[in-house]
């Protein structure tokens, strides 16, 4: 749905409805993001944008109650354009023709007359007119008079092309023949940041529709097709003129009495061969590391009677850029931050009353008001001067830089150059500077405010200029001069300069002036760490001084050595020298100045080292550990780990071995036939301890064998040796 917005005639601070709700569809998209624009002409509104919920249906429309038309549904017609700007161009007076008025709209879409690995953008401008009724039998409910060209904005040098349109301004101005209107571009692959802005004269638009080709579609082997120049006849009347007195002449009053083969012919050929080229065929401003959103120009007076064309170009970064072409280069006066939350400016409007200029800037959070120059910044005559700002001039009688547009009173007596000279300033620079004042090794940052963003900033000390390139100096954000490792040496005065080149002159300015001086750590006499020899009878007193010494400096103890008549302490060099077996004290009076920096940093180094040296030895211990109890190292390890496990006393089992005691009986089973002559077999080793033979032990016989197995409680006799064993030796097996 669409309403009309009333705003009120005296107090803007209220806005409201009129209450009658209209049909939006064609008119405004469904989807705020889609891209749409629209111009009320004779309150019927012409509105690009799409026509279906999905978007996939563009149209250039007039919602007239009377004659609504709209554009074919064809690519040729419209390809995924996104809408940028439409406005409205009356027939001026001295074109004789008695023509119609037009309105033009500023797109982007796809190609469909070149080809690329991806979809090429190709920025468009269409014209349709206001008088167009559509066709009788072709394009009924039509444009009849649409025709789009190509806009041309590239920089022919370095075949750099900007093809894709962001913002349209049209200028109009009494000082004109014509009307201009300014665009913003960008490229389409923009991953270096630049924007463009071209100017195209009127003429030259609608030169390429009034008398330029068309071009047709041509299949190529039958499946491709390709868009071609069309070189045959042209129908007369001229295929999407408007109605003038030439068609008026011929009967053709409205475009319903317009022949099939003309409409068919628009039809088939809406898109013209001939491209509209820019003023100078090159760009009036480049600007790099920048993205452009809108443009507004203002056209204005100087007071050497030259006009000048002032463009406020706004940045997706919440930035306006004030620029002006001067002899053929462009020249950024201003950059002004507009919101602070670095956010595109999506709106930019001019307000151009007498007295009153102002620029107004939105964006989704908000709309801000800013005048079209801040003179009262410049302080001195050669900042206004050489500022080169249209709207600003010298007063010599207020001392004051003034706007132009503010004064009602005569001109003389002020001082503006275009030109940039500033020659004509009665002033000088004061000669004022700031002092600072240093530590040793510090650094230093000198500051320098730039007024002229054409300028560039110089440094000179010691009347040399210093080269930031060095490892010494370093400049923070093209103004200020860092220097680092301060000393003695980098004591003096420091000017800072604006370089600026003014009709093939270089203009020298001094901007600020620093005297900077560097406190260094007073030295004094410490006395030497070698051993003093001593002599009979000599002594040395040394004295230590606690008192503070002056400025902020660490303080230093002072030490006074008393020497007596025996110590010989070294001779003037400039007088005779003598060979002397006395002994001498030697004094070092080169003091050992250690920074801060430099102790906390050797404090660390040595905490560091304790803490690894005792990390990989608490590491060693346990692993030293670890393989002794694992019994990995022999030897006296297996000692410490036998003491380790000193006391632990391993479990009893709660059954016999039943393996033992077959073990137990084959060996006595060995002594019985011994007795009855066989050999004796030795016993196998089990592995335990058993006691040694004496030679008072003697061999059981199996009666006294038998009593003892009897007297034996039942859990304890050999209960298996009766049964059968699957693993007996095989000694008992052989008895």
């Amino acid at each position: 749905m669409c309403s009309l917005l009333c705003p009120p005639r005296r107090n803007l601070t209220s806005f409201k409805f009129l209450g009658k709700n209209e049909d939006g569809k064609g008119r405004c998209p469904f989807d705020p993001a889609q891209s749409y624009t629209s111009v009320m002409v004779d309150g019927e509104l012409y509105s690009g944008t799409s026509y279906n919920f999905l978007g996939s249906e563009p149209i250039i429309s007039r919602n007239s109650s009377h004659s609504p038309l709209r554009t074919e549904y064809a690519i040729p017609w419209l390809n995924e354009p996104s809408f940028v700007f439409a406005d409205v161009i009356g027939e001026s007076p001295e074109g004789g023709d008695d023509g119609d008025d037009k309105v033009y709209f500023f797109f982007t879409e796809v190609s469909v007359e070149y080809e690329f690995v991806f979809k090429l953008m190709i920025p468009r401008v269409a014209r349709v007119c206001k008088g167009d009724q559509g066709g009788l039998r072709t394009l009924q409910k039509k444009w009849t008079s649409f025709l789009k060209a190509r806009l041309i904005c590239s920089r022919p040098d370095s075949n750099l092309v900007f093809n894709v349109l962001r913002d349209v301004f049209v200028l109009r101005s009494p000082s004109l023949k014509e009307p201009m209107f300014y665009g913003v571009f960008t490229p389409q692959l923009n991953n270096v940041g630049l924007s463009a802005v071209c100017a195209y004269n009127l003429s030259t638009a609608e030169a390429v529709f009034s008398r330029g080709k068309y071009m047709q579609s041509a299949t190529v082997e039958q499946s491709h097709t390709k868009w071609v120049r069309y070189n045959g006849a042209v129908p007369t009347p001229r295929p999407g003129a408007c109605i003038n007195r030439e068609a008026r002449a011929a009967n053709f009053s409205s475009s319903l009495n317009l022949p099939d083969k003309t409409l068919q012919f628009v039809k088939d050929h809406p898109l013209m061969d001939d491209s509209v080229t820019p003023i100078d065929n090159r760009p009036r401003l480049i600007k790099s590391d920048v993205n452009y959103t809108q443009i507004v120009v203002d056209r204005t007076w100087a007071l050497d009677g030259t006009v000048h064309d002032v463009m406020f170009v706004s940045t997706d970064r919440g930035a306006l850029h004030k620029a002006i072409s001067l002899e053929n280069n462009v020249h950024i006066i201003e950059e002004t931050q507009l919101f602070q939350d670095f956010e595109p400016v999506q709106t930019l409007l001019l307000s151009s009353k007498k007295g009153r200029r102002f620029v107004y800037a939105g964006s989704n959070s908000g709309v801000v008001q800013a005048p079209v120059a801040f003179c009262g910044k410049h302080g001195t005559c050669e900042d206004c001067v050489l500022a080169r700002d249209p709207y600003c001039a010298w007063s010599p009688a207020a001392a004051a830089c003034i706007a132009l547009y503010q004064t009602d009173g005569p001109s003389r007596g002020l001082i503006q150059e275009m030109s940039g000279d500033a020659s004509a300033c009665p002033d000088k620079i004061k000669e004022s500077y700031l002092q600072h004042f240093f530590k040793h090794g510090g650094t230093a940052e000198l500051k320098c405010s730039q007024k002229s963003n054409l300028a560039r900033v110089v440094w000179k000390f010691q009347n040399g200029v210093l080269k930031a390139e060095s490892p010494k100096y370093s400049l923070v954000g093209r103004k200020n001069l860092l220097i680092f490792n301060l000393s003695e040496g980098d004591s003096g005065v420091y000017q800072c300069l604006s370089e600026e080149r003014v009709k093939n002159k270089t203009v020298l300015q001094v901007v600020a002036k620093h005297v900077l001086e560097v406190k260094v750590v007073p030295r004094t006499p410490v006395a030497s760490t070698s051993p003093v020899t001593r002599t009979e009878g000599s002594r040395i007193t040394s004295k230590v001084s606690a008192g503070p010494t002056q400025g902020s400096f660490p303080q230093t103890p002072a030490l006074q050595v008393t020497t007596p008549s025996s110590i010989a302490l070294p001779s003037s060099p400039e007088g005779p020298t003598s060979m002397s077996c006395e002994p001498k004290i030697v004094i070092n009076t080169v003091p050992q100045v250690h920074s801060e920096k430099t102790m906390y940093l050797k404090s660390s180094d040595n905490r560091l080292l304790m803490f690894l040296f005792l990390f990989f030895f608490v590491l060693f211990l346990c692993l030293f550990t670890y393989n002794c109890y694992k019994g990995y190292l022999p030897g006296q390890c297996l000692k410490f780990r036998s003491a380790m496990l000193l006391g632990k006393k391993q479990p009893t089992s709660d059954f016999l071995d039943c393996e033992q005691s077959v073990k137990e009986t084959l060996v006595e089973q060995g002594s019985f036939s011994q007795q009855n002559g066989g050999q004796p077999k030795p016993a196998l080793d089990t592995g335990y301890e058993t006691e040694q033979d004496t030679m008072a032990s003697r061999l059981p016989t199996d009666r006294e064998d038998s009593q003892k197995i009897d007297e034996l409680p039942v859990r304890d006799r050999p209960f298996d040796v009766k049964c059968e064993l699957k693993f007996a030796d095989s000694d008992a097996d052989g008895d």
